[in-house]
C-alpha cells in the first residue's frame, strides 16, 4: 500500500468515527489537535481533487492503464487496414541516369522482395497519426511516459507534464507529425524491452542534466527519422537481408544510434545549442556504418549485462567491474558498409 493509499485509509477511519466533523463545530466546543487539523486538510484536498481532461479518449487520472508490449503494440497495425497509408508512402529513393548506375554499382545490395510486405508496413507506420479514439495509442502513450518516470497512475492525456519526458507542449501527437506513430513505437520498444531499459532511462537522466539537457522524446523521434531515412535509402538492406527482419532491425538501428548520439552528448559535454551539429553528424556516421554502430551496442548491452551478473554474484554485492563508457573514438568505421553514392 503507498504512502498516499496509508493516509486516505486512516482519513477514511477517522471520519467513520465522526471525528473529521466535528470539524463543522464551533471550536468552543471541542478542542481540536493539530494532528486532527492536518488530517483534515488532506481529507478536503483528497475529496475535492478531481481528474483532468475526462473527454473520451483523454484519459483519466483515476485510471490505472496497463502497460502494453511492443509486440501487443505492434499486433494493432498488423490486423489494422492500412491501405489509406500503403498508397502514400515512399519506400524507396527514386534515382535516374548517372546517379542510380552508380548506386547500383557501388551502394548497398537491394532489400529482397520478400522483406517488401514488413518494409511496407514500418513505413506505413510512420504515416498513422495518433489518434485518441484509439485504446492502444493512448495505452502506448501512457507506458512511454509510466516506464521513464516511474509513475504507476495514468496522466492527462494533456497537459504540461509531457514536457517532462520531453515533448514540447502539452500535446505529444504535435511532435509526431514527421514520423507518425513509428516514432511513439520505437521509444516503446526501447523502454519496454528489458535488455535496453537501462540505457533508455540513462539517457533519459542525461536528459534532465542541468547544463546537458536536451528534450528526450523530441531527440528520439530525430533519431527515428534517420531510421526511416537509412532504410529508404537501402543502409540498412543488408543487415535486413542477412537476419530476414525489418522491425526487428530498424528498432535495433534505432536504439544504437540513440546510445550513439548519447555517447558523443555525455564524453563531448554537449548542450542544447550544439544539438543541430551533433545530429548531422550522427546522421552522416551511422548511415555509413549501421552494422558497425549495432555490433557496438550489443558489446555494451552484452558487457552491462554482465557485470551486473558480477555484482551479483560477488560477496555484499560488491561491484566485479565498471561499465565500460566508449569513447566515440573508440567506434571504428566499418569499410564494408560505407555507401559510396
Amino acid at each position: 500500500m503507498t504512502e498516499v493509499e496509508k493516509t486516505v485509509a486512516a482519513l477514511m477511519v477517522l471520519q467513520a468515527n465522526g471525528l473529521l466533523s466535528d470539524f463543522n463545530k464551533p471550536v468552543q466546543e471541542k478542542e481540536v489537535s493539530e494532528d486532527v487539523l492536518r488530517a483534515q486538510e488532506e481529507w478536503d484536498a483528497v475529496e475535492t481533487v478531481q481528474p483532468e481532461n475526462q473527454s473520451e479518449g483523454t484519459g483519466s487520472l483515476q485510471n490505472q492503464s496497463s502497460l502494453i508490449s511492443f509486440n501487443e503494440a505492434l499486433a494493432f497495425f498488423q490486423t489494422k487496414d492500412l491501405s489509406e497509408y500503403m498508397m502514400k508512402i515512399k519506400p524507396t529513393v527514386q534515382r535516374s541516369g548517372f546517379t542510380a548506375l552508380c548506386h547500383w554499382l557501388f551502394g548497398p545490395p537491394r532489400l529482397q522482395h520478400s522483406l517488401h510486405e514488413e518494409r511496407n508496413l514500418v513505413f506505413a507506420m510512420g504515416l498513422y497519426p495518433f489518434d485518441n479514439t484509439e485504446e492502444t495509442h493512448m495505452r502506448v502513450l501512457q507506458t512511454v511516459y509510466k516506464r521513464l518516470t516511474g509513475t504507476k497512475l495514468d496522466c492527462p492525456r494533456y497537459g504540461g507534464h509531457w514536457e517532462q519526458i520531453g515533448f514540447q507542449g502539452s500535446d505529444p501527437a504535435t511532435d509526431l507529425r514527421g514520423t507518425g506513430f513509428l516514432g511513439l513505437m520505437q521509444v516503446l520498444y526501447f523502454v519496454m524491452e528489458p535488455r535496453t531499459l537501462s540505457l533508455a532511462r540513462d539517457i533519459y537522466k542525461l536528459s534532465l542534466h542541468e547544463t546537458q539537457n536536451f528534450p528526450f522524446c523530441v531527440m528520439s523521434i530525430n533519431i527515428t527519422r534517420i531510421a526511416l531515412q537509412a532504410l529508404r535509402e537501402g543502409n540498412l538492406s543488408k543487415e535486413c537481408n542477412r537476419r530476414q527482419q525489418i522491425i526487428a532491425v530498424i528498432n535495433d538501428f534505432y536504439v544504437a544510434t540513440f546510445f550513439h548520439l548519447y555517447q558523443i552528448w555525455k564524453s563531448q559535454h554537449k548542450t542544447i545549442a550544439d544539438s543541430g551539429y551533433v545530429i548531422q553528424d550522427v546522421t552522416t556516421f551511422v548511415n555509413k556504418n549501421p552494422r558497425a554502430v549495432i555490433r557496438e551496442l550489443e558489446r555494451y548491452l552484452s558487457e552491462k549485462r554482465a557485470n551486473a551478473i558480477g555484482q551479483m554474484d560477488s560477496p555484499r554485492g560488491v561491484s566485479a567491474g565498471k561499465d565500460s563508457f566508449v569513447g566515440v573514438c573508440d567506434l571504428e568505421p566499418e569499410e564494408e558498409e560505407v555507401d559510396l553514392v
